[in-house]
């Protein structure tokens, strides 16, 4: 089964981690949820989910995992930020391993330069964003581009979300 990386810190939307992360673990899937902090834990948007931090960034490497998956909400915005974040990001990409990314998840990708030329999709306040990226922009509740890069727009589009990303991940 996969090893799969998700970058959260707090301001995440919360079911956009928690039903996706529970169907990948319910598969078989490992999931290492990675931050600044390790031990640390983060909270949803909402309030209704906390996570505990499995990793630091500075304790892993891109390498050592087969997937990445982006929650949405604030976090990504927050992440891309910060260099570590974007260039572990930007390993998946550019290795064709799969990644997945929710809501405004795409965000980290932008900052990374990765998504010029293929099909995506983002929610609605970034949709112009991922269009200056050089994005093929999709309102779609779930595109695939490449076999590879799995996107959705929003909590609605997460049954489909988890549908392909699992299926990218077989």
């Amino acid at each position: 089964m996969s090893k799969i990386a998700c970058v959260i810190t707090s301001m995440f939307e919360d079911v956009e981690y928690t039903k996706p992360a529970k169907s990948f673990e319910q598969e078989g899937h490992e999931v290492t949820t990675i931050e600044w902090e390790s031990g640390k834990e983060v909270t949803g948007k909402q309030g209704e989910a906390s996570v505990q931090i499995d990793a630091s960034i500075d304790e892993v490497k891109p390498e050592d995992f087969d997937a990445l998956f982006i929650p949405g909400g604030f976090s990504p915005d927050v992440l891309r930020g910060d260099e570590k974040f974007v260039h572990f990001a930007k390993h998946f990409m550019d290795e064709n391993k799969p990644v997945f990314a929710i809501c405004h998840g795409p965000q980290l990708l932008i900052t990374a330069k990765t998504l010029e030329g293929r099909k995506a999709t983002g929610f609605k306040s970034i949709a112009v964003d991922m269009e200056y990226a050089g994005v093929d922009y999709k309102d779609q509740e779930v595109v695939v581009c490449n076999n590879q890069l799995v996107t959705s727009r929003q909590p609605d589009d997460i049954p489909a979300f988890t549908k392909e990303s699992l299926q990218l991940l077989k």
